[in-house]
């Protein structure tokens, strides 16, 4: 047993109890309260109940942590942080689209290092932290190795609205799809990233993603032995939000592609 086993059990019943309040809200959904944060951005009360139940949880158990919440904000602590997407994929939990979840991630001194998953429809439970190994539902995963990018499946999240990088991005996916097995949009980042860390994705990119996005993510693929960098080479996803991952066998080809000819290695 490792010193993260608690904080990771703390975090996985967290998670898991916000996914049964969202689960009695997705079951009336059409009856929710739900306002535009910005063009395509969408908050509903389920997002809000859903974080403050985090919230009270996390906290109550580590008083002296800080909090950074999608819909909450900012709060300080000591020397750690939680950080929480309480619905991630709030559009297509609106939409009746399967792929939405809970996202939970614990910061210590600037850097995620745990990082729950879950995912309420398919009761399917991400979890990980140093030493800990990946877990789905308790049950440690075995690194997955695919090489050949002829076979690979990427996913990746599209900007909207008056988002920036929509041309960037387009011309991403010109470069990469003559050389994969196929390209996925499906609206939930945290999701995507777990996938990766799971095998079900090849690798993932997106730019600019909040920290609530990515921070459960990064923790998952550091466990899974996932290689992860930023879209542009030299940049930190931590700090940018902007992720480029895929298993080591597929990053620098993946790489390559995505980053118009700049080779990873250089």
């Amino acid at each position: 047993m490792t010193k993260w086993e608690d904080e990771l059990a703390l975090a996985v019943a967290a998670a898991e109890d916000a996914g049964v309040a969202l689960l009695r809200h997705h079951r009336a959904r059409d009856r929710l309260r739900v306002e535009e944060k910005r063009a395509g951005d969408f908050v509903s009360e389920a997002d809000r109940e859903a974080e403050a139940l985090l919230k009270r949880r996390l906290l109550g158990a580590r008083p002296g942590d800080g909090w950074l919440g999608e819909e909450m904000g900012e709060e300080a602590g000591q020397g750690r942080r939680w950080v929480v997407d309480p619905l991630d994929g709030t559009t297509n939990f609106l939409r009746g689209l399967p792929y939405w979840c809970v996202s939970v991630a614990l910061e210590v001194e600037g850097r995620p290092l745990l990082g729950v998953i879950h995912d309420p429809l398919h009761g399917e439970t991400f979890a990980a932290a140093p030493g800990t190994g990946l877990r789905v539902n308790g049950r440690i995963l075995p690194a997955v190795a695919r090489a050949g990018m002829s076979g690979a499946l990427f996913g990746t999240g599209i900007p909207f609205g008056g988002m920036a990088h929509i041309e960037d991005h387009a011309a991403d996916i010109a470069r990469l799809m003559p050389h994969c097995a196929g390209v996925r949009r499906t609206g939930a980042s945290a999701l995507d990233l777990a996938y990766v860390a799971a095998g079900r994705l090849d690798g993932f990119w997106e730019r600019r993603l909040r920290p609530w996005d990515v921070a459960a993510g990064l923790a998952l693929m550091a466990e899974a032995g996932v290689r992860v960098e930023g879209v542009t080479l030299g940049e930190d996803p931590w700090e940018t939000g902007s992720v480029l991952c895929a298993t080591p066998a597929l990053f620098d080809a993946f790489a390559v592609l995505v980053r118009g000819g700049q080779d990873s290695r250089a």
